[in-house]
């Protein structure tokens, strides 16, 4: 009983995050990159954090983060990108006291590393890390703690999923990432994604786990499939890992 009222409320606060529901929750938009960055809040307690910013748009969230009277305790990555620098590095600046924090997988700096399990706490909230790799080694979920929400970052799209043709990516890891980690969640979970290309915010996963047209195929079909892809390398890989790797801090000129 109390796990069904769990996600009954956890579900009306996604669904209803205005001024009245406890969690605060902005989803904003990179159009470059079409990079979704999230900001979550807790109303009582102000903290909050940022998921997946961008270099280019750090000051916008951190101008929103202000304007909402809210302290930033974490910049959080899901996995080091390929298509743009992360805005953490430049938050930290910006917003004293914050944190940029990734998978230890990744390899990439940060000032918090987090393994599968680890719990992200702002307020009365949790998220709760799962390992999702296959797009990258690095690749994380976070779910909040009623199930009623997760940000899956490049591991599970909106009908979709990331590549895995780069950055030591695994199509049957993928794969399995996806079955065990977020299709194992309460179908009305809500699924937010790190990008999008064709105007589409929010998923569920009930709605993936019988539409996603690849991720609903076999594992062996899912893997031939990604394989002949074919897709163009991203256009700001070259300078963009590297910065990420260092938390998106670029050297100074000597």
């Amino acid at each position: 009983m109390a796990g069904s009222a769990l996600r009954v409320a956890g579900r009306q606060l996604s669904q209803y995050s205005g001024s009245g529901a406890p969690i605060l929750l902005r989803q904003m938009f990179e159009p470059k990159s079409c990079t979704y960055t999230y900001l979550l809040g807790d109303r009582e307690s102000r903290e909050a954090i940022l998921i997946d910013p961008v270099l280019e748009t750090a000051h916008r969230d951190a101008q929103l983060v202000k304007e909402l009277g809210l302290r930033l305790l974490y910049a959080v990555n899901t996995h080091c990108h390929a298509d743009h620098i992360t805005g953490s590095g430049l938050l930290r600046s910006l917003l004293p006291g914050c944190q940029s924090v990734i998978s230890r997988l990744s390899g990439a700096q940060a000032d918090m590393h987090i393994e599968d399990g680890d719990p992200i706490h702002f307020g009365r909230f949790t998220l709760e890390t799962r390992a999702s790799p296959g797009h990258t080694p690095g690749c994380v979920t976070f779910v909040l703690d009623d199930h009623s929400m997760a940000f899956t970052g490049d591991a599970l799209l909106i009908r979709g999923c990331g590549r895995t043709d780069f950055q030591q990516g695994c199509a049957k890891t993928l794969y399995h990432s996806v079955h065990e980690k977020i299709f194992t969640l309460p179908g009305d979970c809500l699924i937010y994604p790190a990008h999008d290309y064709h105007g589409l915010t929010v998923s569920t996963v009930e709605e993936e786990r019988t539409l996603n047209p690849r991720l609903t195929l076999s594992c062996e079909e899912f893997v031939k499939v990604m394989s002949k892809l074919n897709l163009p390398k991203p256009q700001q890989i070259d300078f963009a890992v590297p910065a990420n790797m260092r938390c998106g801090i670029q050297t100074p000129p000597s």
